[in-house]
């Protein structure tokens, strides 16, 4: 896990570090130009040998002054650089105008906003420093022209480089905010246009790189240490448990406590038996709709339960019986019949609502199977996971939902149905009315009182209390194949699969940011082509390369 952080918080990590007297703003500057500039290097070797011409195009902001000694640190190294400024020299910030000063001693500093490149020859290296992870209103059109005419081009050899973030980032929510140009039908151009293809950024990535529909105008982004590790909550302990006003981004890691996600596979030891690693229960639909079911079953089994069970309809059970195996089957023939079965404490985890049909026989449910643990404890409480039509059968009346579901519960909603229970959340996310999708999905949990999974390519994981996950199947972890009719049903069955083993209720947040990670990482070994039923069967590769 790596965490993420806002604007906000940003500022105040560097702002504590120049009042801590350990570094200068100046200094900070210089190490970002710098640190920029290697990353070029290393990413694009080939710009290491030869002449080379950069454009540099710098703001108004400490940004620009970024963008300073980028230019500076290139030409000492034999580039031709040609630098642009938006905006006045003389408004610029202190430490941005020196480093401006010190460029305008070795080239010439012209005006974006009357002399703006026209693109006919393009650079080898565009950079961009025009604005920074402080941006909250559109660009202006000059700066949008721009970039339009050094990226917008067919303009392979010119590789672009955003210092901290690709101008147009709002890096709180993911939004690009550029204006509409004439003749653009009274729409912005695609974000695509102007992307960059590496973002070298500071000290922490931006929760707004990570958020938002692809393709990412970020490109590749690269996270580069200036010095502010030991001011960024310096009296908080390494062990201490993660800060809630923080995002943290869902990766692999490795760390003195073992590989995560792998981790969580070998608790229980080589004498763990089946009922030692839970069992789940997944309700289906009547007959001709237990598909989805089945997927989520076999995502329970394949990552890890015990044992699953398929509950459906009596009439349903000759159609099941003829496609499942390891997978047990009973009849369910209603809530009275559910309420039976879950007095049974050996079920630790259950699913519902893929292919469950919408309406009250849904919602009777939903009732039974959360209320059977009425008056437990959290640890002592089934896990919960309601999907689809166990969601949909609320539309219009959430509040009914919401009085029902506790902190062992977990939602997987996709954005429509994300809609029909939190129309107001929903429509400030995607107007972006100062609200993010991680802020959508933080009130959406502390609303219900349970976990969230906000599904998308940006999927956002949210806890009551404020804690925040984001999984991005993007840059090198997209996978727009996982777009497949019951990939969801999968997911959710994974979850199921991963909370159903005993002591998990106290870590519901980490195990659905690892039924996340896996989901994805299983759509990547298998490839273009992935139909749903594939996912289940990827797991053993993926555990296997995980060390399992």
């Amino acid at each position: 896990m790596t965490e993420l952080v806002t604007s906000a918080q940003m500022r105040a990590i560097e702002e504590a570090a120049i009042a801590s007297g350990a570094v200068t703003g100046l200094e900070l500057m210089e190490r970002a130009g710098r640190g920029a500039v290697e990353t070029v290097l290393a990413e694009w070797p080939e710009l290491s040998r030869g002449a080379h011409r950069a454009v540099v195009l710098c703001g108004p902001g400490n940004n620009g002054g970024d963008g300073f000694v980028v230019a500076r640190c290139l030409r000492d190294k034999g580039w031709a650089v040609e630098l642009w400024l938006l905006g006045d020299a003389a408004k610029l910030p202190p430490d941005a105008r020196a480093n401006h000063d010190r460029w305008a001693r070795m080239g010439a500093v012209r005006a974006l906003d009357t002399d703006a490149p026209d693109g006919s020859a393009p650079p080898d290296l565009l950079v961009d420093a025009l604005f920074g992870t402080g941006l909250s209103r559109p660009i202006p059109e000059v700066a949008l022209r721009a970039l339009l005419a050094l990226r917008g081009r067919d303009a392979p050899q010119c590789r672009g480089v955003a210092v901290d973030c690709p101008s147009g980032l709002n890096c709180d929510t993911g939004e690009m905010l550029l204006p509409a140009l004439p003749g653009g039908r009274g729409a912005p151009p695609p974000a695509g246009q102007v992307a960059a293809d590496l973002t070298v950024t500071f000290h922490r990535a931006k929760v707004g790189h990570y958020l938002g529909p692809p393709p990412m105008p970020s490109g590749k982004v690269v996270v580069v240490d200036i010095g502010l590790e030991p001011h960024d909550r310096p009296s908080v302990p390494p062990d201490a448990p993660p800060d809630p006003a923080r995002v943290r981004r869902v990766s692999r890691a490795e760390g003195r406590h073992g590989s995560w996600p792998g981790s969580l596979f070998t608790a229980g030891g080589p004498a763990a038996h089946k009922y030692a690693r839970g069992h789940a229960v997944v309700l289906a639909g009547g007959v001709g709709c237990g598909g989805a079911g089945r997927l989520a079953a076999r995502g329970a089994l394949r990552v890890g339960a015990g044992l699953v069970t398929v509950a459906c309809p009596p009439a349903a059970l000759i159609e099941n019986a003829a496609q499942l195996t390891a997978i047990m089957l009973r009849p369910l023939a209603g809530p009275e019949a559910l309420a039976e079965m879950l007095a049974d404490d050996r079920l630790t985890a259950l699913c519902l609502g893929p292919g469950l049909g919408v309406g009250a026989a849904t919602r009777a449910l939903v009732a039974t199977a959360v209320d059977a643990v009425t008056g437990r404890t959290d640890a002592e409480r089934r896990r919960v996971v309601l999907d689809a039509d166990a969601l949909t059968s609320f539309a219009g009346d959430a509040e009914a939902l919401f009085a029902l579901t506790h902190r062992t519960c977990v939602m997987t909603p996709h954005e429509g149905e994300f809609a029909r229970l939190f129309p107001d959340l929903s429509h400030a996310a995607r107007r972006r009315v100062g609200m993010s999708k991680v802020d959508a999905a933080r009130r959406a949990a502390d609303r219900a009182g349970c976990t969230v999974l906000l599904k998308g390519p940006d999927t956002v994981i949210a806890s009551p209390g404020g804690v925040a996950s984001i999984h991005a199947a993007l840059y090198d972890r997209s996978v727009p194949w996982l777009g497949t009719a019951g990939a969801g049903d999968v997911l959710s069955g994974m979850i199921a699969g991963l909370l159903a083993a005993p002591g998990a209720s106290g870590e519901i947040h980490g195990r659905v940011e690892a039924a996340a990670w896996l989901h994805v990482e299983a759509a990547r070994v298998f490839g273009p082509g992935l139909i749903a039923e594939d996912l289940p069967e990827m797991l053993p590769r993926v555990f296997f390369a995980l060390g399992l």
